[in-house]
């Protein structure tokens, strides 16, 4: 290899070890936990531990049709350059980073893609408006759709008419469904992903019988678990859907920080399995995770809503299934959009949230700046940048 070729290599993953590391320390190592931490069902430092190792793992797991999205499909006509993919990353992990130290959550999904499609029109490429359509219906949708189903689940779980040890076995039916449909790479044929139902199964009928057997046999374990101790069976079910979500964003977020990478081994010819990858992007959110996003999970839990166990699962159960969509689509998707989203909605069900408006006018301002400010600059500091090369 070229020493120049080299060179670009290295500053282009450097440049993207950076943004997992800053991805790690906001969005996918703060938000999962928060409102268990919320909560008081775990303390902000252990928090901090696991959600390192989950996001690994999911990011290992599932975050190829992320980073096919980012890499591949955000503009059209034109192939990511060295320049640009440095360009995109170091402008997004800056951004990401500013708001990890400044304590207002960035929505990564945001900065990312306008980082991307700034550096490729500067190019000259094309928009992809059908993955663009895409995109935005998902992030549009989220908050009304992740806020609407904590809030219906946080009134369930108040009512006095429903009990305990009914609700919350119901609840864990439903992510035991969801599980057995989550599709992983390691049940799959090489290359392809599988989920736990598709691959015990491939009719309609034998998967919705093994859906159903993983949702009753969830659903008897939490049961069973309620019975022995009301208050430990909801807090056991909360620390594992903040387990199942900080594996999901390890998943989703990944492809953040790996996608603009693709271009670069195709241009250069080389070859490398993309699971390799995305372990070494895994290890970045890692590091992230476990050196600064205690930070970030104390704002999130502690600013946005004070939450009991019941609406700490009643924000979790949507951003697990939401965030498993965005990943079977391949659409980037910000964890604080989904998180903060269900927070709120979960807090408004008791109508003691203690939601900051201030907080959240300004959280809202810093998304849509991020993704503006994210195309802007990164276009213009490319063209800056090929103008004096």
């Amino acid at each position: 290899m070229e020493a120049a070729t080299a060179a670009t290599f290295l500053a282009a993953g450097g440049a993207s070890l950076f943004m997992a590391w800053a991805i790690g320390a906001g969005s996918s190592g703060s938000t999962p936990f928060a409102p268990a931490v919320g909560a008081n069902a775990i303390s902000v430092m252990r928090a901090g531990f696991f959600v390192g190792i989950l996001g690994l793992l999911g990011a290992t797991l599932q975050g190829a049709n992320v980073t096919e999205a980012v890499g591949r499909d955000l503009v059209v006509g034109t192939t990511l350059s060295p320049v640009a993919a440095i360009v995109a990353l170091s402008i997004a992990a800056g951004l990401v980073a500013f708001g990890v130290f400044t304590g207002y959550p960035i929505a990564t999904a945001f900065t990312v893609t306008g980082a991307v499609v700034g550096a490729g029109l500067a190019m000259g490429g094309g928009p992809a408006w059908a993955k663009y359509y895409e995109i935005v219906a998902v992030w549009t949708m989220t908050p009304f759709v992740g806020g609407g189903i904590a809030y219906g689940t946080a009134k369930l779980l108040r009512r006095e008419s429903v009990p305990d040890g009914v609700a919350t076995p119901a609840l864990a039916a439903l992510v035991g469904a969801i599980l057995a449909n989550v599709e992983f790479v390691l049940l799959g044929p090489p290359g392809v992903a599988q989920s736990l139902a598709g691959t015990v199964s491939a009719g309609t009928p034998g998967r919705i019988a093994v859906t159903v057997a993983v949702a009753t046999a969830v659903a008897g374990a939490m049961g069973l678990d309620m019975r022995n101790d009301t208050s430990a069976g909801q807090r056991h079910f909360l620390l594992a859907l903040g387990g199942l979500v900080a594996f999901s964003a390890g998943g989703s977020q990944v492809g953040l920080a790996l996608g603009p990478l693709l271009p670069l081994f195709d241009t250069a010819g080389i070859a490398i399995p993309l699971i390799a990858l995305l372990f070494g992007g895994g290890l970045g959110l890692l590091a992230g995770s476990w050196t600064a996003a205690p930070r970030m999970i104390k704002a999130i839990a502690l600013d946005y809503s004070s939450l009991g166990p019941r609406r700490s699962i009643a924000a979790l159960i949507p951003s697990f299934a939401i965030a498993q969509t965005a990943i079977l689509l391949g659409v980037p998707i910000s964890f604080n959009e989904i998180i903060v989203s269900a927070v709120i909605g979960a807090g408004a069900a008791a109508g003691t949230g203690g939601v900051s408006g201030r907080k959240m006018g300004y959280t809202v301002l810093a998304w849509v700046a991020s993704l503006l400010g994210a195309g802007v600059l990164s276009f213009g500091l490319y063209t800056g940048v090929t103008a004096l090369l």
